[in-house]
């Protein structure tokens, strides 16, 4: 199997959807040997800021000279960004060749009567088995969906539990209420471990404090009132925060907006805990540094400049609200903006936020059999902003936005991680 292969078979197994439960992928690693079992992990759930969350801890530990391997999704230019070992994507040979292991085993489980695994199931064992060959000293691991039956709480233990924001999103599968979502947030908690959490709205972290007791596992709230923010601008962050009576001043970050500066407390909070509990060795320094050169492609990210080009992955309703506060860190005389959105989102409210802060609007269509269609969404951003045109194909929305662009504008494409990967890609290699 080579790596386009591998890809193909990867891809091809979208059509068994997702599958929330444990037992297909215990019985996939059980086949392969348990490769999850004795590695220490850091797993991160919660709803919005997992991934930079994470990243921000993997920087920082690699920082400290620790090989660390990082499991996040959904990718955006190429599947390999998804499983990592002190930034660099596994290779494509060891993709090609871990696939094939697990194709051969999951024969097996057909053979004796097993649900086929899902896309993710399968790509999570790719990473346990990766990461165990590749013998890291610690996981810093993102749950896919929820928290309870995603596949990565397969782990038996983990070093900390992390939960970054929680709010509305996968309604129809985690629930209906913030109670509810955050008991499948929960199910991440381990007995007797460690638990920091974002501050989180009161309904959300009564069930968080609930599950951590029954745990008994230690549960913090990561004190963000003790953060001054010295710096904000469309360059980067500065802040200090304030930890066991200790300040740390003039903490530099480089991705950009408010909401990172507290992705960046959550991430530092939970390493200076690890080392106070002795889990981690860890310089002040160490920390600084890893906080500043964490990169995360598709949050505020700047493509090009002369026009400023500006792509965000907000694809939930809190994710835009941040977007659209944080647009005041740009100085522009318009905005244009390309707009799409999966239909199982909640369209209308992320519109209603976005789209009266545009002076053009380019709808277009996110390349993933979910998207919603352009002229349905069209219809809706109509009722906020009228200004509005559509062009399907991505590529065509993008030249589409430069020839609007006048001097002084700034571009925004948003709304779905898989519309700003496209846009990233085209972008880049334009370059």
């Amino acid at each position: 199997m080579n790596y386009q292969e591998a890809l193909n078979y990867i891809n091809d197994k979208n059509k068994f959807g997702s599958r929330l439960g444990l037992d297909t992928i215990g019985k996939l690693l059980e086949l392969l040997g348990n490769p999850h079992r004795n590695m220490k992990y850091i797993h991160i759930g919660g709803t919005n800021g997992k991934g930079s969350t994470a990243s921000y801890i993997a920087s920082s530990l690699d920082e400290a000279g620790y090989k660390v391997g990082l499991f996040t999704s959904p990718f955006l230019e190429r599947f390999n960004e998804r499983i990592s070992i002190n930034g660099v994507d596994i290779p494509d040979d060891r993709l090609a060749d871990i696939t094939k292991r697990v194709k051969d085993k999951i024969e097996i489980m057909l053979e004796e009567g097993y649900e086929h695994p899902t896309t993710f199931e399968i790509i999570t064992t790719i990473a346990f088995i990766y990461f165990k060959e590749e013998q890291v000293d610690y996981v810093v691991l993102e749950v896919g969906l929820g928290g309870r039956s995603d596949s990565t709480n397969i782990i038996e233990s983990s070093l900390a539990s992390v939960i970054t924001t929680i709010d509305y999103d996968h309604i129809d599968v985690l629930g209906d209420t913030l109670g509810k979502i955050a008991y499948e947030k929960a199910g991440i908690i381990k007995e007797n471990s460690i638990v920091i959490s974002y501050p989180q709205q009161k309904e959300a972290l009564e069930v968080l404090e609930r599950v951590a007791l029954e745990k008994q596992a230690k549960f913090f709230i990561c004190p963000m009132e003790k953060i001054k923010i010295n710096k904000l601008d469309e360059f980067g962050s500065v802040f200090d925060f304030e930890f066991n009576d200790k300040i740390y001043n003039d903490i530099e970050i480089s991705l950009l907006g408010e909401y990172q500066v507290y992705n960046a407390t959550l991430a530092m909070y939970t390493l200076l805990i690890l080392k106070e509990k002795g889990h981690i060795s860890i310089t002040d320094e160490e920390i600084r540094n890893g906080l500043k050169k964490t990169r995360w492609k598709g949050r505020l990210e700047i493509i090009n400049r002369n026009p400023t080009f500006l792509i965000d992955g907000a694809h939930n309703l809190q994710g835009v609200i941040n977007l659209a506060k944080n647009l005041k860190l740009f100085k522009y005389n318009r905005l244009i903006l390309g707009l799409g959105i999966l239909k199982d989102k909640d369209v209308e409210h992320m519109v209603e936020i976005l789209a009266p802060l545009a002076d053009e609007i380019i709808v277009t269509e996110v390349n993933m059999p979910r998207k919603m269609e352009g002229y349905a969404l069209e219809e809706i951003v109509n009722k906020y902003n009228k200004n509005t045109i559509v062009e399907k194909d991505i590529e065509k929305a993008i030249e589409k936005a430069f020839k609007l662009a006048r001097e002084g504008d700034l571009i925004l494409f948003a709304g779905s991680l898989y519309l700003i990967g496209d846009v990233r890609r085209i972008l880049t290699r334009s370059k």
